[in-house]
């Protein structure tokens, strides 16, 4: 990206841009609330102007927000949350956020004309960047480093600050269309913007603008190189939920089944093995079967990868092919400004907002029956008869040990795929409106001042795919329900009852035998009763966050030092910020259940508030003309939280005009959010299978070893009222060269240390250092049954890396050529979850949830342009990393000869040719991932969530080659 260089040509920062060779006027630079010529700026710096983004095709603040090199690869974006989500991650259908520095996405502050947008709310965290008016915007200002002596304590990753046109006057309008070459995916956009008023001449502007984008879906089955079915290469999924059913060996169940099921109670001895088959039989995989394969996305369950010999038999199911690789997100955005000028003072009126509405899409239910809460068993009667005799018959061939049991039902495990995706729909809208005013004080004192609201209310319903479950799954539901006798796995008679079931919900319908799950095909009196169940339109849960908002600040010069004039500003900030959760009130206990579904009601929050109110100020000291030091600092009273000072120092020394040190120091304070002190405990199942005790296991991989059998433990999630904030040192260090007027280079150092770090472990991070958390685990005679993954302040976090920015220019061919990198040379990224316990290193290593910290990354690009012409070639790149393996690899007990330890680094290439007509039409026309590059292979596949599969969606795009085109009209 040709960073710097935007319609204003003050916007070009020292050593991160080419030169201008003449100085700038002052203005407000991200990060500082004193005037300065940005090209004499000592702070880490990258503009980004409209003509960036156009040459890269970049459409939408998300796409931005990937692209820079300087953003970790969290997931934060639509690719990396669409599949099944646990954690910290629930809640973000929708959501994009920014992650600067790989510090999360809270700790980055989005920042819209220098001022606080809502968080998302369903989060009430992080911002949604996509809710950022794309056509009003003309520079997009980045800083790296940490700003929390001015913005707020929070900003501890950086600031990306959104700085709109503010005096447009006429018409324009663009089309923009980004169109994959194998299809799926697509990208629109129209946008306009009219404005009228010369604010010099005519004393006020007013100006609108509007845009519209849509990004349709794109499926896993739609992409190649998605495919969790790659044993070779280490991969195979751990799941016997299939679309063909999985028989189970299941035990009695009082209402379905009260002498047990058709596997229960025989051994299964697997011909010429030493095991049994105790994970369930799959017909198709059994000698003279048709075969996994047979079914659309199916394959022989892998039991050396999973070292699970009882799945001998079975079948598993490619899930990562089902989900959504990009959710489909339809996006409006407006903006309005009105802006009068009293004689040299001025007054704006803001107001701005979207409404978007996005799809979140994953794999069809897994039905996995059980002997209590889900009792699945396939029944003989004169409907199924022909059905359970054939699946009988090819079981007993291999297994006559059955015989026993014919006529008893069949336990199973299921993939309803004719259910549908599970499927989350959201509509988020957000709002902000502000009055602000500036002027002159006297002499060169100046003020400015400014009041707002915003707010982001979003609500989750669900899509296809879910059912009522007709039976109740616990003990407090059905004491709830005021049913007489109610009881755990008794029947639930509130919930609507198929034509033709005995009994209610899904649970009903599949023991009636009207839907057959041994068959890919169902009948139409099957669908129907399917319907009759479903939950669609159902509300999910839905959140508001909002924030009152006001500021003051002044600033001029107190008196001269030998480099001149001591220029002081001083501020004060108030904040209100607000957030409910609604949970939702079919997820009540007195409501029928509906199945598998994440309803978050124990987190149902009335309306939260906070106050924050600070005062902060800021001197320059030019101490000479050499050498300046700047002094910042910031005390916070947080309600609930008490008062916290955070310093900021930056020096800039530059002995000559070609060459600048640059450097700073600061801390910061970050409260948690809303949902991680007040959300409530809920308690999950967990349907993995390669979980170990590591007090007994040593090796932590499943196998026959004693001590090293799986484990199912439940996990409890949820808020934490003792819940304190995290805190941070941070200091940087680099160099700035301008050996001449089109050339520069800079070199920075980042070190952040951050300690009581909020969040919540993963159920593996625990398991890995169980010996500092064993009062967070429960055992029933001596098994793991219970894991506490509550949120807490767990541990310090230390980053360090360097990022280098390099500009050049030359003439040539009648035209100039320009050329430039932006990179990020991650030096250490460790983590530790108590004070007591060693760091790991998680610099280049997998992670499942998280940023993945990647060693090195860049962004390289040389432009041309002659007259009305420009054409741009541009590199991403991306390093590889650790990979991930599967049990079977890790334990050493199986290889693979293709499994690849490490993950190539991913890099794509971007070409674009503009040609502006008559200064009124632009057209720019563009491919994407030139040469159609795959993202890299890469275990991703966690199967105690059933998510991933055979990419990473933190780090690479799954649309492939693509091509653009940018109409602009300008009256």
């Amino acid at each position: 990206m040709a960073q710097g260089q935007s319609s204003d040509a003050t916007a070009s920062v020292a050593g991160n841009s080419a030169a201008q060779g003449e100085e700038s006027s002052p203005i407000l630079v991200t990060g500082s609330r004193i005037k300065r010529d940005p090209t004499q700026s000592a702070l880490p710096l990258t503009v980004i102007g409209t003509e960036d983004l156009q040459r890269e095709g970049i459409n939408s603040p998300e796409q931005l927000i990937s692209f820079l090199s300087t953003n970790g690869n969290g997931a934060d974006n639509l690719a990396s949350n669409s599949d099944v989500t646990s954690g910290a991650q629930r809640g973000t259908n929708g959501l994009s956020a920014a992650n600067l520095r790989g510090q999360g996405s809270a700790a980055t502050l989005v920042l819209l004309n220098g001022r606080r947008v809502a968080a998302h709310g369903l989060t009430g965290s992080a911002v949604d960047v996509n809710q950022i008016p794309i056509a009003a915007i003309e520079r997009v200002e980045v800083l790296k480093d940490g700003a929390s002596a001015i913005y707020g304590t929070d900003a501890i990753g950086g600031v990306i600050n959104f700085i709109t046109k503010t005096d447009f006057e006429g018409i324009a309008a663009s089309g923009f269309a980004d169109l994959t070459e194998a299809g799926g995916s697509s990208i629109y956009r129209l946008s306009g913007t009219v404005g009228y008023g010369d604010l010099s001449d005519q004393g006020f502007n007013i100006m609108a603008s509007v845009s519209k984008s849509w990004h349709k879906i794109l499926r896993g089955e739609d992409r190649d190189f998605v495919n969790g079915n790659q044993p070779e290469r280490g991969l195979s999924i751990d799941t016997r939920g299939t679309p063909f059913a999985t028989a189970m060996p299941n035990g009695a169940n009082a209402l379905f089944a009260p002498t047990g099921s058709l596997l229960s109670g025989v051994s299964l001895p697997i011909p010429g093995q030493t095991f049994t088959a105790s994970g369930g039989i799959n017909v198709l995989d059994l000698p003279g079967g048709a075969g996994c394969d047979s079914m659309d996305g199916g394959m022989a369950y892998d039991h050396e990868l999973w070292a699970f010999n009882g799945a001998y038999y079975a079948c598993a199911w490619d899930t990562g092919r089902a989900a959504v690789l990009q959710q489909p997100l339809d996006t409006l955005t407006y903006y309005g400004r009105a802006t009068v000028a009293l004689g040299d003072h001025q007054i704006s009126a803001e107001v701005t907002g979207s409404d978007a509405d996005s799809s979140k899409q994953f794999s069809a239910n897994q039905y996995a029956g059980n002997t209590s809460t889900t009792p699945l068993y396939y029944p003989l009667n004169s409907l199924t008869a022909d059905t359970y005799n054939s699946i009988y018959n090819q079981i007993l061939a291999e297994f006559p040990s059955i015989a026993v049991n014919y006529g008893k039902p069949i336990a199973y495990r299921w993939r309803c795929t004719v259910c549908g995706p599970r499927e989350y729909k959201t509509n988020t809208k957000t709002f902000r409106a502000g009055l602000f005013v500036e002027g002159p004080l006297g002499g060169d004192w100046d003020y400015q001042a400014g009041g707002s609201y915003a707010e982001s209310k979003a609500v989750s319903v669900l899509g296809s795919g879910y059912s009522y479950r007709g039976i109740f799954s616990s003990s407090a539901r059905a004491a709830a329900s005021g049913i007489p006798g109610a009881v755990s796995g008794g029947i639930d008679t509130r919930a609507p009852t198929a034509p033709g079931a005995s009994a209610p919900g899904i649970v009903g319908l599949l023991n009636s035998g009207i839907l057959n799950p041994f068959s890919l095909e169902q009948s139409a009196e099957a669908l129907a009763a399917l319907d009759a169940i479903s939950a669609e339109g159902v509300m999910l849960y839905g959140g508001k966050y909002d924030v009152w908002q006001f500021d003051a600040s002044v600033s001029g010069s107190l008196f001269d030092l030998p480099g001149g004039a001591v220029q002081l500003a001083v501020g004060v900030d108030y904040r209100r910020e607000g957030y409910s959760f609604n949970g939702s009130p079919d997820a009540e206990f007195d409501r029928p259940e509906i199945f598998n579904v994440a309803f978050d009601n124990a987190n149902a929050l009335a309306s939260k508030n906070r106050t924050v109110k600070a005062i902060y100020g800021e001197v320059l000291l030019p101490v000479f003309d050499t050498f300046e030091v700047t002094a910042a600092g910031r005390l916070d009273d947080y309600s609930g939280f008490g008062t916290t000072f955070n310093p900021k120092i930056t020096a800039k020394y530059q002995p000559v005009d070609w060459l600048m040190f640059r450097g700073s120091y600061n801390t910061g304070f970050r409260v948690p959010n809303f949902n991680q002190i007040f959300n409530g405990v809920s308690q999950s199942p967990n349907p993995g299978n390669t979980l170990v005790d590591p007090t007994t296991c040593p090796s932590g991989a499943v196998s026959a070893t004693p001590g090293c059998e799986a484990i199912t433990p439940d996990t409890l999630t949820g808020g934490n009222l003792n819940l304190g904030p995290e805190t941070s040192d941070q200091y940087s260090i680099g160099v700035v060269l301008r050996p001449a007027p089109r050339f520069s280079a800079s070199l920075d150092y980042w070190s952040i240390a951050v300690d009581d770090t909020i969040g919540a472990l993963t159920l593996r991070q625990l398991l890995d250092n169980i010996s500092f958390f064993g009062d967070r685990v429960t055992r029933t005679n001596g098994i793991i049954t219970l894991v506490d993954l509550r949120a807490d302040n767990i541990g310090s976090r230390r980053t360090e890396g360097l990022e280098v920015s390099l500009r050049g220019g030359v003439d040539g061919f009648g035209g100039s050529f320009s050329a430039g990198l932006d990179g990020t040379y991650l030096l250490e990224k460790k983590e530790k979850f108590l004070p007591s316990a060693p760091y790991n290193d998680v610099r280049g290593v997998f992670t499942y949830a998280g940023d993945l910290g990647l060693k090195w990354k860049h962004n390289a690009w040389i432009n041309f342009t002659k007259d009305n012409y420009s054409f741009n070639f541009s590199q991403i790149y991306r390093n590889g990393y650790e990979n991930q393996a599967l049990p079977g690899i890790a334990n050493g007990t199986v290889t693979r000869p293709d499994y690849n330890p490490r993950v190539k680094a991913y890099v794509i290439y971007n070409m674009s040719a503009s040609v502006e007509i008559q200064e009124r039409f632009r057209i720019t026309a563009g491919i994407k991932n030139l040469f159609d590059t795959d993202p890299p292979f890469a275990i991703t596949y966690d199967s105690n969530t059933g998510a991933g599969s055979s990419w990473e969606p933190r780090v690479a795009d799954p649309r492939g080659r693509s091509f653009t085109i940018l109409a602009e009209m300008k009256f």
